[in-house]
């Protein structure tokens, strides 16, 4: 079942533009357990502001430009995987094919990256090949674009078992044509000066409590940073979307960055009219309060977070004898949605600036603030939807005859300021809280009153109305969240 459109919207998006930036893997990477929380909370938030009327552009702004793909770059060279790209008599045309897989490119970067720390020589490569990409070396650029095909395929298969879409597929590449009259222009109004040799914008101000360190945009040996880059990607975002807000979800540790990024933007007035905003959030860690990982102690891939508590939700679907009749591949989705449910609504459950201790047996469980619980919340009246219409039983609309009846209704009239207040803070706790109150209260509505059984046929189908009205915005607030319902368990 899925979310009806506009119910209780607050509408303050109207007229407004909004780019979100979330996701942010690497080109050439696999996802894993720290993309967890930007993909969760920056899914929801891109929910929630459509909802509210916002046109949304979301962007995962993949990392494809640094200094990972000249340590690629280098470390296929050294192995002679593909001599072709490293011939500097070819011109061309370079194969269609990539010469390398997701897995080698997994095997390879770690392997270049652990080269480079240990070894200067190494480093200084990589560096080369970096300033060789970005300074449009054919063969160079014909891997990248193999790195980033080959990367985008399999990173939009991931994230699609998050249930989780994008509006743009760009990455830091994408701006690289912008940067130097970017720059050009920033030297011109002498917004950029050097300092010791670099490039930089100051963006200390009078009242600052603490020192704010100056953007650098180039180093001394012409390369550019992420915040570079980042100064370039704002002024791409406000000539093609013309946005009120830019809203980037990432990591709290990084609000330094953005703050200098975002100065330095206000100051050049290159974000036109767009407020630019960090919405941060903490870490998810493991019993022991450091960042979650696996037994063994290495960073958790996603699918394998993913399988985890797809299992963990098949044993609590067993230990409560839910779906045990249904055929083995409707068992395996209602898992699978189950275990979705757990990790997603843990995740938001929790003010997003907080950290929070990853228990997969907790978070499956079907009794407390859980996301399995309101799942089956929705279920159990869908349930009785079902077997009314099976009894030929017809719904009105819903009448207040009870204290539990006057709650329940009055905890379905607040969505919009659920949804008003979430947005305001960027907080999808918020909606967390309202599910599961609005879950008590139906619960507290069914234990006193008769429904399939009631004699009364007029408040019969009033109550059935109520069940209606209370399952349509239950399942609305959870796909808020990025949580389906399954349709029976």
């Amino acid at each position: 079942m899925t979310a009806e459109v506009g119910l209780g919207a607050p509408e303050t998006g109207r007229n407004k533009t909004l780019v979100i930036d979330f996701g942010g893997p690497n080109v050439a990477k696999p996802m894993h357990v720290g993309h967890l929380r930007t993909s969760i909370i920056g899914d929801s938030l891109q929910r929630l502001f459509r909802a509210n009327g916002w046109r949304v552009l979301s962007d995962v702004h993949l990392g494809d430009w640094g200094l990972p793909m000249g340590q690629l770059i280098a470390e296929i060279g050294r192995r002679g995987i593909a001599p072709i790209y490293f011939d500097p008599k070819f011109t061309g045309p370079y194969p269609n094919d990539s010469p390398i897989t997701m897995e080698q490119l997994e095997e390879l970067y770690p392997a270049a990256a652990s080269a480079c720390k240990s070894d200067p020589a190494r480093l200084e490569e990589a560096r080369a090949a970096t300033a060789e990409l970005q300074a449009g070396r054919p063969g160079y650029r014909a891997l990248w674009r193999h790195f980033f095909n080959v990367s985008e395929q399999g990173l939009k298969r991931e994230y699609a078992s998050l249930g989780v879409v994008f509006d743009l597929w760009k990455g830091e590449a994408d701006v690289d044509p912008l940067i130097a009259p970017m720059i050009e222009d920033l030297k011109a109004r002498h917004l950029a000066e050097l300092s010791e040799g670099a490039l930089i914008i100051l963006v200390s101000e009078p009242g600052d409590r603490k020192e704010i360190p100056p953007l650098i945009l180039q180093k001394s040996d012409g390369a550019v940073l992420y915040g570079t880059t980042d100064l370039a990607t704002i002024v791409d975002r406000v000539r093609s979307h013309d946005p009120n807000l830019i809203l980037y979800v990432v990591d709290q540790r990084q609000h330094m960055h953005f703050e200098q990024v975002f100065r330095a933007a206000r100051k050049a007035g290159l974000n036109g009219s767009a407020e630019l905003e960090h919405a941060g959030f903490g870490t998810v860690n493991g019993p022991d309060g450091k960042p979650f990982r696996t037994r063994a102690g290495g960073v958790m891939k996603l699918y394998e977070l993913i399988a985890m508590a797809t299992e963990e939700a098949g044993l609590r679907l067993q230990e409560q004898g839910l779906a045990a009749a249904y055929p083995p591949q409707e068992r395996a989705e209602i898992a699978k949605a189950v275990g979705l449910a757990a990790i997603k609504f843990a995740d938001l459950s929790n003010f997003r600036t907080s950290d929070y201790i990853f228990d997969l047996a907790r978070f499956t469980r079907f009794e407390g603030k859980t996301g399995p619980y309101l799942q089956y919340a929705a279920v159990r009246i869908q349930s009785i939807l079902r077997k009314a219409v099976a009894e030929g039983y017809t719904r009105s609309a819903p009448a207040v005859r009870s204290a539990e009846e006057r709650r329940l209704l009055l905890a379905l009239t607040s969505l919009t300021d659920a949804m008003a207040n979430a947005e305001t803070r960027r907080a999808p706790n918020m909606l967390c809280d309202y599910a599961f109150a609005l879950a008590q209260e139906f619960s507290r509505f069914y234990a006193a009153h008769h429904i399939m059984s009631e004699t009364s046929t007029d408040l019969r189908a009033a109550r059935l109305g109520l069940c209606e009205l209370t399952l349509r915005v239950l399942v609305k607030v959870l796909d808020l969240l990025g949580i389906e319902v399954p349709p029976r368990m």
